[in-house]
């Protein structure tokens, strides 16, 4: 019988502590976490020369960059569902070996057609990977440390995407067009190898098996997860904070360099910005990340959106010095990666253990839809004719509401009964 008070409590400190921030968990989660940074841009940064050796017309590169953000929305949703049935352990050791095979796959596609069903199914994986490695790093942590441990886990990501630009390098992007397969073998391949790690040395959930144990595995629909139990209001701050601050993120990550070499910067120094932009970020999420524990964490989150609304002001009105712009580009990018890593650590608190997986899986699917959002409202505001600094000032808003969501939410959870 369905333990009720499993599904409504607030989050529970996990049953037993496996060691400190820095654990057996949070180390591997991490390391996956940069493998999922590499495999989400790895599509972007292969494009310029997919697109000509498979003779992709605009609009089918388009669906292929598509395909893997519908996966990643559906992947979300599902993984995060199967992770309150089956466990995160395997969940997430069955995610990474989807895109592992499907991104190595990719690199095997000979049309356009072959090319779109392999991203999507990597897409599905992704998506599936995520919420169970949040779950992970926030049930496996010492208690009242869960914040820290997820914002330390998160920082892989964008690490994950500057190793991806690197492999670019490497694999000789500048030469023929074969180089672009390259990136999908290695970045679907470091999965498969990790795989046998994760399988015998990444712990399971001892929280979530507790409560598993304490409601006989029963769980509820998926609307009473994310919307009963007096769980709404928090439900729909968090997937509108994600969906906002999300928008901002990936325009940033799909326009900067175009916009940088319209401020008169050059591509190899547009892109080096956009580097220095994911390495901050990965940098700030791993040393700031103990401040998202207790009541400091309201603070931190004023700060962060705040620091990211005058670094978005800072990089339209910097003048074209490459010091000056690496500089705000470091800034920028310590500023947005943690506004993502106060969410993911605030969202594992919304939802019970028993059911958290659902919860965390439908606010990573909400920030997918802005993900998706993003880049096509970035291509709007350009085909509209806005400056790059317009364009950047324009974001400005969106980070205020993204920061107001933000903050409401964890004043809400601070003030939860304990």
């Amino acid at each position: 019988m369905l333990n009720h008070d499993a599904v409504t409590a607030p989050i529970a400190a996990p049953q037993a502590p496996v060691g400190g921030l820095i654990n057996r968990t949070t180390l591997l989660c991490l390391l996956v976490a940069v493998l999922e940074g590499v495999d989400l841009q790895a599509a972007g940064v292969a494009a310029p020369k997919l697109a000509p050796a498979l003779h992709l017309a605009p609009q089918e590169l388009g669906a292929f960059f598509s395909a893997g953000t519908i996966g990643l929305f559906l992947g979300a949703l599902v993984g995060g569902r199967l992770a309150d049935r089956f466990g995160r352990k395997a969940v997430l050791v069955v995610s990474v070996a989807l895109f592992g095979v499907f991104t190595a796959a990719t690199a095997l596609s000979p049309d356009f057609t072959t090319l779109f069903l392999m991203r999507l199914a990597t897409g599905l994986g992704l998506g599936g990977t995520l919420p169970n490695l949040v779950a992970l790093a926030a049930e496996n942590s010492p208690s009242g440390r869960s914040g820290g441990a997820v914002s330390l886990m998160y920082g892989g990501m964008p690490l994950g995407g500057a190793i991806v630009s690197l492999i670019a390098v490497f694999a000789g992007m500048g030469g023929g067009f074969d180089s672009w397969r390259t990136i999908f073998y290695v970045a679907g391949g470091a999965p498969l190898l990790v795989l046998p790690l994760l399988i015998w040395a990444l712990p399971n959930s001892r929280a979530f098996r507790a409560a598993a144990a304490a409601d006989g595995g029963v769980r509820p629909g998926i609307l009473t997860i994310l919307f009963g139990g007096g769980r709404a209001v928090e439900t729909v701050l968090l997937w509108l904070a994600f969906f906002a601050t999300l928008m901002v993120l990936y325009l940033l990550l799909s326009w900067l360099p175009l916009l940088m070499t319209e401020r008169g910067f050059s591509k190899p120094q547009a892109a080096l910005i956009q580097v220095m932009l994911n390495i901050s970020g990965a940098i700030a999420c791993v040393a700031t990340g103990s401040l998202l524990d207790g009541p400091r964490r309201f603070v931190y989150a004023v700060t962060v959106f705040v620091g990211l609304a005058v670094f978005l002001v800072l990089l339209a009105v910097m003048p074209a010095n490459l010091t000056v712009a690496l500089a705000v580009g470091l800034g920028a990018g310590a500023m947005v990666l943690t506004t993502q890593a106060t969410l993911y650590a605030a969202a594992p608190a919304c939802y019970p253990t028993a059911i958290r997986g659902t919860g965390v899986g439908g606010a990573v699917a909400a920030g997918r839809l802005g993900s998706v959002v993003g880049p096509l409202l970035g291509g709007g505001l350009v085909q509209a004719g806005l400056s790059a600094p317009d364009l950047l000032l324009s974001l400005v808003p969106l980070v205020a509401v993204g920061g107001l969501l933000a903050v409401l939410l964890i004043r809400r959870q601070l003030r939860r009964p304990a």
